[in-house]
């Protein structure tokens, strides 16, 4: 069994979020990797493989291809970094391409600070679309959160590597 770590990010928070997560795995002793989705897609999971998705959250949950265009616009406005893996898919086109599966997974998410009900949740789309795959959550979805300059707020890597720990011992 893997654990992997399956994500999309605009600005690198979610990507930095998704690697807390894997260390967090690793250091309890579970095999972990972190993928973008366009490497998940290019390297789909296997059978047997643990799926925890995640994404940021854009207009209550997951992007689209003209907010992840509109995010891109932004940054250079903003004076953001564009994550790496940006220009690929989206996780809700990868999800939308899955495989059906009978396998484990969670669902994490980034959004910016403040009640969800205001704010959405991307991992509640996440997690609607593993179990419509066919896939059994292990995990309550969790957000991370992020100040509205697009940083993380303070102690959520920590949060995030203590929530890998956590998936470990529910595996």
């Amino acid at each position: 069994m893997t654990v992997l770590v399956i994500y999309e990010s605009m600005y690198g928070n979610t990507h930095r979020i998704a690697e807390a997560i894997v260390r967090g795995l690793t250091e309890a002793g579970v095999p972990a990797e972190v993928r973008s989705t366009a490497e998940a897609q290019r390297r789909p999971p296997g059978a047997g493989d643990v799926l925890v998705v995640g994404a940021p959250t854009h207009g209550h949950g997951l992007s689209r291809e003209n907010s992840r265009e509109q995010a891109v616009r932004d940054a250079s406005r903003h004076h953001l970094d564009v994550d790496g893996s940006a220009a690929g898919p989206g996780v809700r086109e990868w999800l939308a391409a899955l495989d059906a599966g009978t396998g484990r997974a969670a669902a994490f998410d980034t959004r910016v600070k403040g009640p969800a009900m205001l704010t959405g949740r991307a991992s509640q789309k996440i997690v609607r679309a593993l179990q419509e795959h066919g896939y059994e959550l292990v995990a309550e979805p969790e957000s991370f959160l992020v100040t509205m300059g697009n940083e993380l707020v303070p102690g959520e890597e920590e949060r995030a590597l203590a929530w890998g720990r956590g998936l470990a011992d529910t595996l």
